[in-house]
């Protein structure tokens, strides 16, 4: 038995055998122990089984133990092969070296790091992103369950999770409930069981001291929750207090109660605690609240939210993106780089990440946050990072929002946009993408880098300098150059003349090609850094490799039609209109509205959060503050209306709003407010694409799909049903001829538009051709046949 097994067993049989290495066996006791419970189960109909989805019963594997395994794999692997080389050479010359080989030791160790489905490339898009997949949880991986064969009961949420493991935060997909996150205070045990932390209660009243509990622990004692009401600081209120039971939610009296919860948002993860007012949302929207809070784009401009949960800065801190002071000091000098910081007498220089490219190709830049001669105590917040303010995480903006349909524009989902937030930059971004040259040494001889490139105009050789390299600060486009480099091409198999000519011309002896590293299709930007890896300076590279030249490409993104926004309570949508500011709709003062929402978009999906995060954002903002409303302990309705009240404004949250277009007022008050919105990295122009002529199938001669192939567009059985439905006979014939797949046909109709001569009639397509050939297959001889004949004949009947 492993520790853990021992504990395991004691626990649910009831003994008390020592944990020691010499006790770590089953033992008589165990087994007497374990018929007896078996015949207790059988004699006790209403005693229930063991439940495998238990979180006593389930266990978290760290790092440490599944490297540990794949250690041991490795170590046998070494033995069998040192044992075999002890049976086949000779004992007496035998040396160290011949023996151990560390090769297999070593390929188990790499092969844990990068093949396996738990070692995970960080998604990195925004702080909070990256903290939420280090806390996450999976049932897959080696050892675990399968995707295709985990049941509902798996995924389900079990009572056991409650501040261990968040019910919300989890993907939509073909993985829901199987990876999920962490809680907000969970932690994991030496054992590897997730234990959460409760307040201690003595005779109603609530003492310091904080007991972290396992799940099977927990069922032991009355607990409490962290909404009671509290007199005195510390003296439960009622009488009577709802609790969980041992495991039961039930009603106990306050004498009874054992623990207490130790904050509202114990029992959800970091990213469904930064949801406000979460508590009035449907839960599937907060799931998708919670994830599209990791998908955010750091922007250009960081703003903290209006209304936030309070734990904003504890995440942005704990993400590790922020600089803080290690101890309190002051700050001697400062720029835009650097830090240099002094505490206790010493100096310390700390250097600022700036403009480096995060893993989903978005940016991480340091901003300092203090001034020179500044004093700072311990923890304090030196440099912002890119999705944080002031030390707290800012994911997106606060816009004025109205809740009205706007001619159609806003229909299922879509959002209709103020030009000024385009122009003032609210939601434009930086992303950084790095492309990557291998200079190689081929069976012909050495690639070169190097701007004299054949048969390529000198306008397109401009930027690059005497190594064939992009410098610097040049402005890239689709097909532009990175680094020029040319290949050795074979020997062509010359003329008699060609051999004359060389003989009497000089001798070249080779051939060479271009193969240098341009743009791709879509991709623009400015040189922002380059980085040269060589043999000759002593970096390590592939085999074949001399040289790997790295370009990274930095591109400023506005916001754009097309692009994806979201509020934190699962309200996303596509823009679908950015208008002048003139056109938006106006409030009496003359104020435009900055972004319009869908009021159907409410209702139905049932997350209500988003409008009391409108109604309180309006007072906020008038009023000039920055409010917390934690999770299912947060600002009430009546607040609410008190703070509209406060600041001017109709209780309701409706005022009659102007159109920009004709300066009339609609027929109805509107919901207008401040809500908080994010750019999602699902961004138009990754997403767009476009092509006339480009690679084909090799073997259906039809284009190949996707972006990434540069290919065309499916044209599927439906969508020829559609064009049969509305006649489009010539339409019809084109998309499945010249189009596709006609090879003749599609030359002559390109050679007909450059010509400017009307496009000819389609031949045979060559999937006619393939399903010949599929026929032939299975041995049937089959000939097409020419009706020429025929139609001659027919012909002077008609004469006749």
């Amino acid at each position: 038995l492993s520790e853990v097994g021992r504990y395991k067993l004691n626990q649910r049989i009831g003994i008390k055998t020592p944990s020691d290495p010499e006790h770590r066996v089953l033992r008589k006791e165990d087994l007497i122990a374990t018929i007896k419970e078996i015949i207790k189960l059988n004699n006790n109909p209403d005693l229930v089984g063991d439940d495998i989805d238990h979180l006593g019963n389930r266990r978290v594997r760290s790092l440490g133990e599944l490297l540990q395994n794949k250690f041991r794999v490795g170590l046998t692997r070494m033995i069998r092969m040192i044992k075999d080389r002890m049976s086949t050479l000779d004992v007496y010359t035998l040396a160290p070296v011949q023996l151990i080989n560390a090769r297999p030791l070593m390929a188990a160790i790499k092969e844990f790091f990068t093949s396996s489905q738990l070692s995970q490339f960080m998604d990195q898009d925004n702080p909070l992103s990256e903290l939420e997949h280090k806390r996450r949880l999976s049932a897959m991986g080696p050892g675990g369950l399968a995707r295709e064969r985990a049941g509902f009961e798996v995924r389900d949420v079990h009572p056991s999770h409650y501040g261990r493991i968040c019910p919300i935060e989890t993907p939509e997909g073909p993985n829901i409930g199987l990876v999920v996150h962490l809680a907000t205070y969970a932690r994991i045990n030496p054992y590897g069981f997730i234990e959460t932390p409760y307040r201690k209660v003595k005779a109603g009243r609530i003492t310091k001291e904080i007991v972290y509990m396992d799940a099977s622990e927990e069922e032991k004692y009355n607990i409490a929750h962290a909404g009671v009401e509290l007199e005195k600081g510390s003296r439960i209120k009622d009488k009577r207090v709802e609790a969980r039971i041992h495991g039961e939610p039930g009603i106990v009296e306050r004498e009874k109660v054992d623990f207490m919860d130790v904050s509202p948002y114990q029992c959800i993860s970091v990213a469904t605690a930064l949801i406000p007012f979460v508590e009035h949302d449907d839960s599937n929207r907060a799931l998708m609240g919670s994830n599209m809070q990791k998908q955010a784009v750091p922007l250009v401009k960081p703003e903290a939210p209006l209304i936030g949960t309070g734990i904003e800065r504890k995440a942005a801190l704990d993400s590790g993106q922020v600089m803080i002071a290690k101890a309190s000091g002051i700050v001697k000098e400062i720029d835009a780089s650097r830090v240099v910081f002094s505490s206790k007498g010493a100096k310390k220089t700390h250097y600022f990440n700036n403009f480096l490219r995060s893993n989903e190709y978005t940016c991480i830049h340091q901003r300092p946050v203090v001034k020179r001669g500044q004093r700072i105590g311990k923890d304090g917040v030196i440099a912002d990072s890119s999705s944080t303010q002031g030390g707290e995480l800012s994911l997106g903006q606060n816009l004025l929002v109205a809740f009205m349909s706007w001619s159609g524009a806003n229909f299922e989902d879509a959002i209709v946009l103020s030009e000024k937030l385009v122009r003032d930059d609210r939601f434009s971004s930086v992303h950084i993408e790095e492309f990557s040259c291998d200079v190689r040494d081929t069976k012909l001889g050495p690639e070169i880098t190097t701007p004299d490139i054949p048969n390529v105009g000198e306008d397109r050789l401009k930027d690059l300098d005497e190594e064939g390299i992009v410098r610097i600060g040049a402005e890239v486009g689709p097909d532009d150059i990175l680094v020029g480099k040319i290949s050795p091409k074979g020997e062509t198999d010359l003329t008699a003349e060609e051999r004359l000519l060389r003989a009497i011309f000089g001798d070249k002896a080779r051939d060479i090609k271009d193969t240098s590293l341009r743009l791709s299709h879509g991709k623009r930007g400015r040189v922002v850094g380059i980085k040269i890896f060589s043999r000759d300076k002593g970096d390590k590279l592939a085999p074949g490799v001399i040289k790997t030249i790295q370009v990274e490409i930095a591109q400023f993104r506005k916001v754009m039609v097309g692009d994806k926004l979201a509020g934190r309570h699962g309200n996303k949508g596509v823009i679908s209109k950015i208008l002048p500011d003139q056109d938006m709709p106006y409030l009496a003062d003359g104020t435009p509205i900055d972004i319009v929402l869908n009021p159907l978009g409410v209702a139905s999906r049932m997350n209500l959060g988003q409008i009391l995060e409108t109604h309180l954002g309006w007072a906020a903002k008038i009023l000039g503050y920055r409010t917390y409303s934690p999770p299912f302990s947060g600002v009430t309705e009546a607040e609410i209306k008190g703070e509209l009240r406060k600041a001017g404004l109709p209780e309701s949250g409706k005022v009659v709003l102007y159109d920009g277009r004709t300066g009339e007022s609609f027929i109805q008050p509107v919901t207008v407010g401040y809500i908080y919105i994010m750019k999602l990295n699902h961004l138009v122009e990754d997403k767009i694409h476009m092509r006339s002529i480009g690679p084909y199938s090799l073997i259906t001669q039809q284009p190949l799909g996707g972006k990434a192939q540069f290919g065309g567009q499916r044209f599927g059985e439906m969508e020829v049903w559609a064009l049969e439905g509305y006649g489009a006979a010539h339409t019809l014939q084109e998309m499945l001829t010249i189009k596709s797949d006609d090879v003749i046909g599609r030359a002559n109709t390109y050679d007909s538009i450059i010509k400017g001569r009307p496009i000819q009639n389609p031949h045979i397509p060559s999937s006619f051709n393939v399903l010949l050939s599929e026929i032939k297959s299975l041995g049937f001889s089959i000939e097409p046949v020419k009706l020429e004949k025929e139609k001659t004949c027919l012909s002077k009947k008609i004469k006749k």
